[in-house]
């Protein structure tokens, strides 16, 4: 092997100057890839003791000598095929019961280069290399599994005897209403504003998720709750008999003796849990999982163990709460501010120094903290057998960052060992990397590397569209940087499940970002949310959502066109019999496309154009190659594309659109795309987005 420098003897500008050489040659420099795909990583999902071969490809004929350097270990990779624009390399390594670290050292002539995560590297950056969790596989339904997920109060209402009464309880200091107008917008503090849904009306539109093409549902918090959000938790046992059945209702008396008897009593607590059976059941025949939203860092000031509004006292079957009985056999349960003082000061640790959100003392409590793990086994095993669970502010759960990390791989072999198949998802911002190292959460709900840099490149705005920035409204050098940025931060098993919403219960709806206003309810009003909104960005949002890595997630009503700016007016009721039906279709569509091709579930990504106002890239596999294209601008935009990064080679002379979105609607209407040397040319008409595939013979 004949190498004609001594790379480690350069100076820093000599190697920075053949490194400017290598990247601006881009068929040399681009031609390099490698990933955690099958096609470059097998097995993708190993266990300790496996043969893992990897491999990384180089352009033709170009490379002296290529190496792995996996844990610091030094293996030179094998030639092993070719075509007319490749060459492939390959090295096999066993994995032991650690992680393994890698990276790709390349020798072409006077050039060294490395290459991980963030691509092609004069000087490796350690912290992006690959990296294999033996023994770690995410569940393979959820691998690019469609989801849906569902503010139960305010998706459908299928039985008006389990409705919340006018006054039936007093929460925050209001008498709760009930809505009478389905279509109502929410008030600026609806907490105790309810319009009804329930699980009888999700069973009712199953038929309707299947059709529309959903994979999975995700639920807001389905347990015994006083509010409509449910995140402030009475009981982990039932769900909430206001979203299940009550068949025990005093109906001659006083409607606060009413609600104690329809949340405590058991006949009604045990009907709504085999109603939630029966709809898991139901979902289960047509192919839907459905995950559960654990709330477990804190509970309510309702809540039975605590029992400050004292529901549960006297009630048959219950202890005494730890607000109300210094002996409380839940005492420990809660971390009360001055234990010397009570009964006088009965004040307790809240989540945010909130009292209506009590912290769960585990920390103080073995009792609590086994509890919880059986929950967390009792929700997916039989009789409810759901499918997963995602986790409330994980990150913030117990006192101190070891014990949370020891709670987390708790609770994931609590879950696991009843379950294999359950996939647990966190809502976590920021690096997630230390909770996904295959012994705690599979994966997250995708701020950082999807909602966050694809808003601000469509709209400028931020997700609560508390900000409007010009500077990154079309800012694709910002779009790809932050991707990529934060893609690193999780391995392949996890990248692939990950939760990639444009809207949910905690922000803004995304038809509402496009208008590029900043505003909330309480200041702006909710119509002024529905002003000036640009569907055909919308439009665009969902072409990505759907073809890139991860498990695309629709907040209910975004495919029917339904505005609101953040929490609460994103918690708008889905519109029944008012869709806008050119966005539900377009939806189906692409839900469609996104099933129909492996390649755009589990195939590779890979960055081909970013132009101001444009994004560009592909995802393939051995069979099927597409290109997505975005123009976030009013201007046509003409970009020149390098499919052959993607490996479309010469003689595959055509390239054709699957569907395509512009300002006026969007269109199947097939387009062909001629492939010169390489490249193919698209016009980006403005606001507009499309699918280009390879043509299969």
């Amino acid at each position: 092997m004949e190498i004609k420098i001594n790379w480690n003897q350069l100076s820093y500008s000599k190697k920075l100057q053949l490194y400017t050489d290598y990247k601006s040659s881009p068929f040399i420099a681009n031609a390099v890839f490698s990933d955690g795909s099958i096609r470059y990583r097998n097995p993708e999902e190993p266990e300790p003791g496996d043969k893992v071969t990897i491999r990384c490809r180089t352009s033709r004929a170009n490379v002296k000598a290529i190496y792995l350097v996996a844990n610091g270990v030094k293996y030179e990779m094998s030639f092993v095929e070719y075509n007319r624009l490749f060459d492939i390399y390959e090295a096999t390594i066993t994995v032991g019961n650690d992680p393994v670290r890698y990276y790709f050292e390349i020798y072409s002539g006077l050039y060294v280069i490395y290459y991980n995560r963030k691509g092609v590297l004069a000087h490796r950056e350690e912290y992006a290399d690959f990296k294999i969790i033996p023994g770690f596989k995410t569940p393979k339904w959820a691998k690019g599994a469609v989801m849906y997920q569902i503010f139960v109060d305010r998706f459908c209402n299928g039985n008006h005897d389990n409705d919340v009464l006018d006054g039936e309880y007093v929460y925050i200091n209001e008498p709760v209403t009930k809505v009478k107008d389905w279509n109502q917008y929410p008030a600026a503090m609806d907490v105790g504003e309810f319009y009804g849904g329930d699980l009888d009306g999700v069973i009712s539109k199953l038929d309707y998720l299947k059709k529309l093409g959903i994979d999975a549902i995700y639920f807001n918090p389905l347990f015994v709750s006083p509010s409509s959000h449910k995140y402030d938790i009475q009981d982990y046992d039932y769900i909430d008999p206001h979203f299940g059945r009550i068949i025990v209702d005093d109906k001659d008396k006083a409607p606060s003796v009413r609600f104690k008897t329809r949340v405590t009593d058991k006949r009604n607590l045990e009907a709504g849990n085999e109603l939630f059976a029966k709809l898991v059941e139901e979902a289960h025949k047509r192919g839907i999982k459905v995950i559960l939203d654990g709330v477990f860092n804190h509970c309510g000031s309702f809540n039975k163990w605590l029992d400050a509004e004292k529901i549960y006292e006297g009630s048959e079957g219950y202890e005494k709460g730890a607000f109300v009985d210094a002996d409380s056999p839940y005492r420990t349960f809660f971390k009360f501010n001055d234990e010397n003082a009570w009964p006088d000061n009965r004040s307790y640790d809240g989540w945010w120094g909130h009292d209506t959100l009590p912290k769960l003392n585990y920390e103080g409590s073995e009792k609590l903290y086994s509890y919880i793990m059986s929950i967390a086994k009792k929700w997916v095993g039989n009789p409810y057998n759901a499918d997963g669970w995602r986790l409330d502010v994980a990150a913030d759960l117990g006192r101190s960052e070891n014990f949370n990390h020891k709670f987390w791989k708790d609770f994931r072999k609590s879950v696991k060992e009843t379950n294999p198949e359950a996939l647990i998802l966190a809502e976590h911002y920021g690096n997630p990397e230390s909770w996904l190292s295959g012994d705690e959460w599979d994966s997250i709900m995708n701020y950082d590397a999807f909602m966050e840099p694809l808003s601000w490149f469509l709209t400028g705005m931020e997700k609560h569209s508390d900000e409007y920035r010009d500077d990154l409204r079309g800012n694709s050098w910002a779009f790809f940087g932050a991707m990529r940025e934060n893609m690193i931060h999780m391995t392949t098993p996890s990248l692939l499940v990950a939760m990639n919403e444009l809207s949910n219960h905690d922000h803004s709806r995304f038809l509402t970002r496009t208008n590029r206003k900043v505003g909330r309810t309480n200041s702006s009003g909710p119509f002024e949310a529905n002003q000036g909104i640009m569907p055909s960005l919308m439009r665009a949002a969902v072409i990505v959502q759907m073809t890139w890595p991860g498990a695309p997630t629709l907040y209910y009503g975004d495919e029917a066109g339904v505005c609101g700016w953040t929490d609460p007016d994103n918690r708008r009721t889905f519109p029944w019999g008012h869709e806008d039906m050119m966005m539900l279709q377009f939806h189906r569509e692409m839900i469609r496309i996104h099933k129909d091709y492996e390649a755009l579930k589990t195939g590779s990504i890979i960055f081909l154009n970013q132009e101001e106002e444009t994004i560009c890239y592909g995802r393939f596999d051995d069979t099927d190659k597409f290109v997505v294209a975005v123009n976030s601008g009013g201007s046509i935009r003409e970009i020149s594309v390098p499919v052959w990064q993607i490996e479309i080679m010469d003689y595959e002379t055509t390239m054709v659109s699957l569907i395509t979105s512009t300002e006026n609607g969007y269109s199947l209407n097939a387009q062909t795309y001629p492939v010169s040397q390489g490249f193919i040319n698209i016009v980006l008409y403005p606001y507009s987005a499309v699918v280009i595939k390879n043509m299969v013979m």
